[in-house]
């Protein structure tokens, strides 16, 4: 057994200190728990360990939140207490920071908080549209509806992020291996043909020179390649930063051929299923379009939704600074204004982003289709010019050879 110090407070909000003996840490804050005392601080006697704040720094991932939240619409409907959810997904979280965090807004919810309060105490969890859907469901009082619809976007969610993340990164591996093939024959094969044509003497053709200056270039400033990389990086990471850069490169990202369409529709279906699945919640839709712009992932889509949240503040609708912005596809457009005029925005919203995550995958197909032949030939004409430039002198030598003869 062990003597524990403690400190914290009751559901009044009077402070209390004192002292326990148990034989683990996690029995004095289960003691403490049931007595309805928020502990701040629990100190072995004579030591000096205190209770960490839980929740600062956590990352939890889109799949583990997804289940956690499913699992949390499951106990609500099926009637359990609030509390008791709570703490039967904190033990069986299987993540212990994860845990940890539940446990923690466990205790803020028995000393009278509400969830969407003890949520926003740790924001590195939680983001504002889990914490705001949250407090719509406990105001409407339909929390287990909320959080069944919260999992179902946090899951969609993940599955376009990933799908417009592979059609980014396929492009970018066979770049990188394209490069690196490149790279491995100017460094390590064409010095071995250089030699030999050092030793043959006489004029080389100027194909052949060009791989050689390439070959020397690449062998003795690889240094000064890497650190123009690194810099060029560095730079671009810098511009990005601001807020004229982020713009500028954001715009020309949704505009790039191909890889623009997937970028754009991608942000298409993002915007239209966070705000419907928003407004269909109760949130309200200026508070949703803010949400929607914090979670674009551009800043150029982000601007127009930003246009359209000032424009329903005078009294306008969403669809005009919207289609004016230019950004939006037509038929995104009309069908929102349809959606005002019929007053099922929520259910338009929805009925895009469906079609528009249709879309996505289609354009991530037709993608990985283009390029996959473009690389072909790209390829080939790389190491084909090479081969070729090397074998140029030879046929030169043979032909002199020949004609001695």
């Amino acid at each position: 057994m062990a003597v524990y110090i403690w400190k914290g407070r009751t559901l009044a909000g009077e402070a209390q200190t004192g002292e326990i003996e148990v034989g683990r840490q996690d029995e004095a804050l289960e003691l403490l728990r049931k007595k309805r005392i928020l502990v701040t601080s629990l100190t072995p006697k004579g030591g000096g360990f205190k209770l960490p704040k839980f929740g600062g720094g956590v990352t939890v991932s889109t799949k583990e939140l997804a289940i956690f939240t499913r699992q949390f619409a499951t106990m609500i409907s099926a009637g359990l207490p609030l509390v008791q959810c709570l703490d039967i997904l904190a033990k069986q979280s299987s993540k212990p920071s994860f845990g940890r965090v539940i446990s923690e807004v466990t205790r803020e919810v028995e000393a009278g908080s509400t969830l969407s309060d003890s949520l926003g105490k740790h924001k590195s969890v939680f983001d504002d549209l889990f914490r705001n859907m949250v407090a719509a469901g406990e105001a409407g009082g339909v929390l287990d509806e909320i959080l069944l619809r919260l999992a179902t976007y946090i899951e969609k969610a993940d599955a376009l992020k990933r799908k417009v993340q592979s059609a980014m990164v396929y492009p970018a591996v066979v770049l990188t291996v394209a490069m690196g093939a490149t790279a491995f024959m100017l460094v390590f094969i064409i010095p071995t043909f250089a030699k030999m044509f050092m030793d043959f003497g006489g004029e080389l053709p100027l194909p052949t020179k060009i791989v050689l200056m390439a070959s020397n270039f690449l062998m003795h400033w690889w240094w000064a390649l890497c650190l123009l990389a690194f810099g060029a990086m560095v730079m671009l990471q810098r511009f990005y930063a601001t807020e004229n850069g982020q713009r500028t490169l954001d715009g020309l990202m949704i505009k790039m051929p191909v890889l623009g369409d997937v970028l754009l529709k991608g942000a298409v279906a993002r915007f239209t299923r966070t705000l419907g699945t928003l407004i269909s919640s109760g949130v309200p839709i200026l508070a949703g379009l803010e949400i929607t712009a914090r979670t674009a992932g551009n800043k150029v889509i982000a601007e127009a939704i930003m246009s359209a949240r000032a424009s329903i503040r005078e009294g306008e609708t969403v669809s005009a600074p919207l289609k004016a912005s230019g950004v939006f596809p037509p038929m995104v457009t009309q069908m929102i204004a349809v959606g005002e005029q019929t007053g099922a925005l929520d259910e338009m919203l929805t009925k895009i982003a469906v079609f528009y995550e249709a879309e996505v995958d289609t354009a991530v197909d037709t993608l990985t289709s283009i390029i996959e032949p473009i690389m072909i030939v790209v390829m080939g004409g790389i190491v084909g010019g090479m081969v070729v430039a090397m074998y140029l002198p030879m046929f030169k030598l043979i032909s002199v050879v020949a004609g001695g003869n």
